[in-house]
This record gives C-alpha cells, structure tokens and sequence, in this order.
C-alpha cells in the first residue's frame, strides 16, 4: 500500500494596527521560502488599542489550543502596550518593527517617527494623487480603448488577448504610478504582419507579452470554453504571429507563462528603465 505523507499545516497570525499590508507582503515573502508547510494565515488589522489587542490574543491562543505547534504571529505595531499584549499570546511572535528600525536607528543616528500607516497612508498628497491618476489612465486606455492618449503614457503594452496584459498595467499603475496602457493584437493587426499605424507611432513605448499556447488555451477556455477562441490551433497561430511581428518590428518582448504579475510588472520597468516611485 502506498503511504501518502500529510503536509505539515501551520496557522499564521498577522497583527498590525494598521492595514497590515505590509506585514502580509513580507511575512508571504518569507514564508514562501517553506514549501513543504502549508499554512493558512489570519489578518487581523486595525489592532489599535489594548482592547482589541487582548480580543486578538483571544484567537491566537484559540488557535494554540487545537494544535501541537504554535501559531506564527507577524506583527507590525509602534504602540509599546499594544505590542506587550500581543507578545504575551501563546504563539511565536515576530515583530517586523523590532528587528529592523531599531537597527536603522543607530545607523542614520535618527530616532523614527513611531507613525503608523506611514507605509500605506495618503502621505504625500501630489504623488498619491498621480498614483490615482495612473490608475485612472490604465482603466481608461484598456483593451485599445483612447489610443488617443498613448502619447501620454510611460508604456504600452501589447500581445494576443488574455496574456496578462491588463493586470500588468494596473499593478504598475496602482504600485509605483506608472502610465500603461494596452493594446490586443487583432486578428488584422496579426494577419497583416506589422504594427498597426497606432502603435507604429509610439514604437518607443512598447513592450510585448507572449504565453505558451497551451496555457494561453486554458486561460481563454475559463472565459469562452468550447469556441474558436480557445482552440489550441488558434491559440498557436496568435502566439507565432505576435512573435514574428515582435521579431520583425524589433520590439522588446518575453514569455510571461510562468510569471505572476509583478514579476512581469519589475522585469518591464527594469528592460524599459521606466522610473517607477514607491509610495
């Protein structure tokens, strides 16, 4: 008989008295370095006070009850009383907080500011203001949508339809306040062999995305199952088009089957040196 090993299950905590964006981001940066754990992780934001720190803890020793191992409990909290409370839980806590601004401390010889929200907050006022703007400029010129505005853009992204190229141009947008738009590779634009006269005029611009075609496949099937759309014939046609006008017309472009989206996203603005702000 073939003995089937139980993947070890693990409960993660994330405590933050703000949205706790960040410490999710980092805690699944690190905890994707343990792929044989699986683990199912709790966000518990807007712990601003003893009260709901105590509430909290309430859940995390909840949690300690029905297993043998300890939750995991990833903090991002400046309140010195709030962060007691949570230290006290029955779960191994790690402060994202502790372990690097009191470094940063003693080697800019700065004492921090101890404000919350600061990672996530409005802030500056003018660049969360372009950020919304660019978000707005990519919902706006989607799909070949205001071709008109393409002058205005930081880069235009182009491919077969459903290679990832709208989420790629609202994460740029919404992330670091890029301009991006998209243009879909038609079924004229691919039987004529060249770049359409709308995209010819901002070459510069451009960066193309190719997908294998049996992935391509499965994605359009999601959408349109069983239609010419989804075809696997079709879905190679498209892909060898594109590239071949990618090829001819010298436009930069790469496979994105195996990327997520901000994997696609970085390695763009990094080929493109499109400057990118963090906000």
């Amino acid at each position: 008989m073939k003995v089937v090993e139980c993947m070890q299950e693990r409960t993660v905590f994330v405590v933050s008295d703000r949205t706790g964006i960040t410490a999710e981001m980092l805690s699944h940066s690190l905890l994707t370095q343990f792929p044989n754990i699986r683990f199912h992780t709790v966000a518990m934001p807007y712990v601003d006070s003893p009260e709901k720190a105590r509430a909290a803890v309430e859940r995390i020793n909840g949690a300690s009850a029905l297993t043998t191992s300890k939750p995991l409990v990833f903090t991002t909290l400046l309140n010195d009383e709030i962060h007691d409370v949570i230290a006290e839980s029955n779960g191994f806590c790690f402060d994202f907080f502790d372990a690097f601004v009191g470094p940063l401390e003693r080697v800019l010889g700065e004492s921090s500011s101890h404000t919350s929200g600061r990672a996530h907050g409005v802030g500056d006022v003018e660049r969360y203001s372009s950020r919304i703007s660019a978000v707005d400029f990519a919902q706006a010129c989607d799909d070949g949508l205001r071709t008109e505005e393409y002058e205005r853009a930081d880069i235009i992204l182009t491919g077969v339809s459903r290679s990832g190229k709208t989420p790629t141009c609202l994460y740029m947008a919404l992330q670091f306040g890029i301009f991006a738009g998209n243009y879909p590779m038609t079924d004229s634009d691919l039987d004529r062999s060249m770049l359409p006269k709308t995209l010819a005029n901002v070459r510069e611009k451009l960066f193309g995305l190719t997908i294998d075609p049996a992935r391509l496949m499965q994605i359009r099937r999601e959408r349109r199952p069983n239609s010419p759309y989804s075809d696997i014939k079709e879905c190679r046609r498209e892909v060898a088009s594109v590239e071949n006008i990618f090829k001819a017309e010298s436009i930069p472009f790469m496979d994105v089957t195996a990327m997520s989206i901000e994997e696609i996203a970085t390695t763009i603005l990094d080929k493109k040196d499109v400057h990118r702000d963090l906000f």
